[in-house]
């Protein structure tokens, strides 16, 4: 740069990104997605690794939680059309709530890929549902279950923060499904309390859940006062 350039400028090109190889810019898609890679490479492993019985203490204690949520918010569960999921990779099991929502009268769903990138579909599950490997090898109702749309979904988190946003497995299958119901069902995140972060640095297609449940008890719920 010449003298003249120089006087051209209020300040030196930045050339942070070159000096500090863990320059990271929030307001850039493409650092957030590399930010958001490895959070999930550090956060699935630690999930994991959980002792057994620790993870069945904490996801009881969840189960808890969400049952004593469901009845305030919503009563009788009778008619109503919950989504929830199959535990993979170290999530909460939520299948005994699935079984008790099911013998109060609700209709249990299961999301489900049929189409890449599209939104998910939900099928009517029964803890007499004969399950078939679905994509990602995650067992799902069979294609002949009836399709349904929930009303309440539980939607497991790998990670989360107090805006109420969720990091998942980085498909986006969540968050295009959520903009394609109308209505929007009430979204419910479940998680472990170590998975919390300070932001997920959401981006314009980020869709934030209503409530967000730990084995710590709520944590948020953008419908309180």
């Amino acid at each position: 740069m010449t003298a003249d350039d120089a006087r051209r400028y209020a300040s030196p090109p930045c050339m942070a990104a070159d000096i500090a190889p863990g320059y990271f810019d929030p307001q850039q898609p493409s650092d957030v997605a590399r930010w958001r890679r490895a959070e999930r490479a550090r956060l699935r492993p630690a999930r994991q690794a959980m002792r057994v019985q620790d993870r069945r203490a904490a996801a009881a204690a969840l189960t808890g939680h969400l049952r004593d949520l469901l009845a305030a918010r919503f009563g009788d569960m009778r008619g109503r059309v919950v989504s929830a999921y199959w535990p993979i990779k170290g999530e909460p099991d939520l299948r005994p709530l699935m079984e008790e929502l099911s013998a109060a009268g609700a209709t249990v769903a299961l999301p489900l890929v049929e189409v890449k990138h599209a939104p998910l579909v939900f099928r009517h599950w029964t803890p007499q549902t004969r399950m078939v490997r679905g994509d990602w090898n995650i067992p799902v109702p069979p294609d002949d279950a009836v399709a349904v749309t929930p009303e309440i979904t539980l939607a497991p988190l790998m990670g989360w923060d107090m805006a109420g946003y969720r990091l998942g497995y980085g498909g986006g299958y969540f968050d295009r499904t959520l903009a394609a119901l109308s209505p929007r069902p009430v979204t419910i995140g479940v998680g472990f309390q170590a998975a919390k972060l300070d932001t997920i640095h959401p981006q314009p297609h980020d869709i934030a859940l209503d409530v967000i449940v730990t084995e710590a008890g709520l944590q948020v719920d953008r419908d309180a006062p």
